[in-house]
Parts: structure tokens; sequence; C-alpha cells
């Protein structure tokens, strides 16, 4: 049996990116052997017999995945990243994707839905839709029952990024003066928004507080399908997003139109107002889709019979010009390898990892699992 290398991030935080490396290489180590690896080092893997390389390409092109996937002798190699239908934020895959079996997309029915009308429709032969998952234990049932109709609250959680779209979440709370609206993560200030800082939600100062909310409100305009929602229905709370979140079509999640303030503001008042049961029918079909997809088994099954599937479906015809334009898209991106910002944080990563080597004589780079 071989190896399969995981290049992803991993480390012991409950959010994502750490949970989906912890959560997997658990999982797939009851039946491989499993390296992890940093997905932004420098290290190249060359493979053993047998050996699998599956994980997340970095935008910059001399990081662990890129320039291990150039190494002959792999039985399999799989990418597996969030991703968005928009060239900006991921077509940095383009030259790497053609050297892949396999791309498992982690990501919402709304993006995987309109990858054949995007400019990366030929990346779809080597899709699999992959929805993300949440570790019930971890956000642990909070909220009991709503507030009052016209007392309800709302709560952002996360960064100000780009895909966030946090501009458009102020735009919101200016129109709806009087209606609590509030920020738990790192980032910018918003204007009209409540700023409550970081919170470490392991601890039950944190839990109590995000108990005093109602719903999950995100407005990202290019989100794969942000943790923070199915975070949310595991707390007990209602998420309400954009389509471009991710998440269309789910029963128990409330759909806000993009950059339309006062088509979400009509929807968050419509909230403020609905009968209490209307809410718990919600909560009730969110709860059903967390024990019937949204966990980790679900979502390591999916890995497994990737790499165990022997497919390796070529890329579909695309003519030079597009995929030309998919590159210059990435270059010219929020996560362009031509950021000092990201060469900086791979070289600082990578420099740092090396101390700490040094000082602990424990490899810097991968792990044993």
């Amino acid at each position: 049996m071989g190896t399969v290398h995981l290049v992803y991030p991993s480390g012991p935080a409950a959010s994502c990116p750490d949970a989906i490396g912890r959560n997997l290489a658990a999982r797939l180590s009851a039946r491989y052997r499993v390296r992890l690896h940093e997905w932004d080092g420098m290290r190249v893997i060359r493979p053993g017999p047998g050996d699998v390389l599956l994980g997340h390409a970095h935008p910059v092109p001399w990081t662990t995945f890129r320039m291990s996937s150039l190494m002959a002798g792999w039985r399999r190699v799989i990418a597996m990243a969030p991703f968005v239908a928009d060239p900006t934020y991921v077509g940095f895959l383009e030259p790497v994707l053609p050297r892949c079996d396999l791309f498992l997309a982690i990501t919402g029915p709304y993006w995987f839905g309109r990858v054949g009308a995007s400019a990366v429709a030929h990346w779809q032969p080597k899709m699999v839709h992959l929805d993300l998952a949440v570790d019930r234990a971890d956000f642990p049932r909070v909220k009991g029952r709503f507030s009052a109709p016209g007392a309800r609250r709302f709560l952002y959680v996360g960064g100000t990024a780009p895909p966030k779209n946090v501009r458009y979440l102020s735009r919101i709370a200016a129109a709806l003066p009087g209606t609590s609206i509030a920020w738990i993560g790192r980032g910018e200030r918003m204007a009209n928004v409540e700023a409550l800082g970081y919170l470490d939600f392991r601890d039950e100062v944190a839990r109590r507080l995000v108990a005093r909310y109602d719903f999950l409100l995100t407005v990202g305009r290019a989100d794969a399908n942000p943790a923070t929602i199915l975070e949310a229905m595991s707390w007990g709370l209602v998420p309400v997003c954009t389509p471009q979140s991710g998440y269309e079509g789910l029963p128990g999640i409330v759909n806000v139109p993009l950059d339309d303030v006062a088509g979400a503001a009509a929807v968050l008042r419509r909230l403020q107002e609905m009968a209490e049961t209307s809410l718990e029918r919600m909560r009730q079909a969110n709860d059903e889709a967390l024990v019937s997809h949204f966990h980790w088994d679900r979502f390591a099954t999916q890995v497994v019979d990737a790499i165990e599937s022997g497919r390796s479906p070529p890329l579909g015809a695309a003519p030079f010009r597009r995929r030309a334009a998919v590159r210059l898209a990435a270059l010219r991106g929020p996560v362009s390898p031509l950021r000092p910002s990201l060469l900086g944080a791979v070289a600082g990563g990578s420099a740092a990892r090396w101390a700490r080597s040094l000082r602990s004589d424990a490899p810097a780079r991968a792990r044993n699992m």
C-alpha cells in the first residue's frame, strides 16, 4: 500500500481550513498511510510505489503541490480546493489541472451548477462536487428560542477579504436602522456594523455571545461555500446569504440578492416578523441536512472514492484564447502570485517552519499519521 500525501492546511483550530485537513487526514488514516504537508510549503515530494498526491495547489508556482505534481510515478494526482466559477480567484489552477486525474471542487450547488457556462467550462470533465462539512461537537447547539418579532439579531462571522463583499453588508445595515447587525472576526472596520472582535468559539463566553443572535448573515460575491454557514446551522441559527456564497435551494437557508440593498433589506424585515414556527421548521431542515449530508464521514468517503475510482478524464476542449484569458485573469486577480503579500507569506511561512524545525529537531514540513 502506498502513501497518501495530503497537501492541505491542518491544525487544532475548529474552523476551516484547518478542520478540513485535520478531519480528512484522521479518516483517511483508517485506510491508508497518510503524510501531511503544508499547502504553502516549498518541498518537492517524490512519490514511492503506489503513492497518491492529494490536496490544494497554491497560487505561487513553486509550492509543494504544484512542484510535486510534476514528478513522475504517482498512482493518482487529485486536486482539492475551494471553487467559484470566477477565473480571477481560481484561474491559477489552469496549468495544474492537466496534471491531475480529478479536481475535487469544495463548493456549493450555486457555483457547481454554473461551471458549464463559465470561463472554466473546460474543467468540468475532471470536476467532482465536494460539499463542505462540520463537526457538531465543535459547534454545539447554543441557540434556544428565537427572539421576539422585531427584536431579532443578525451576526456576520468572518474576515473582510474581497470575496466576502462586506461593503455591501455595511450598506444593508445602513438601510435597517434599529436592526442589530454585528460582526465577529478580523479585518478592516465596517461602517454601520457592530464590531465584536475576534473570538475563539471553543470558549463558553464566545458561545454565549453567539446565542444572543438569531441569524447568520453573509453576503459574499465569490464565496465557495463558507463553513460559517454550516457552523451557524449547528449552533441553531438560521443562515441568510447571497446565492454567490455557494448555498442555494436549501430549505433551511434564506437567500438575499447580491448588490440589491432594498431587496436584501426587505428579506431581513420579513425575517424579523416571521412566525417562530416557520423559523423552527428551517432549523429542523438544517439539523436534518447536517445529519444526512454535511458531515466529515461523507466528505472523506467522496475523497476515498476519487482515490480508488481510477477515473482520469481529459479536460474539455477549449480554444487557446480562452485558456490564456483564464491565466491572465488569475494574474490580475486578488490571489495573483505576482502580489508581494502572497509571495511574502509563502517565503515567511517556509522560513518560520524551518526555524521551528531547528529548535524542535522535528520535521518542518511533513507529519506522519
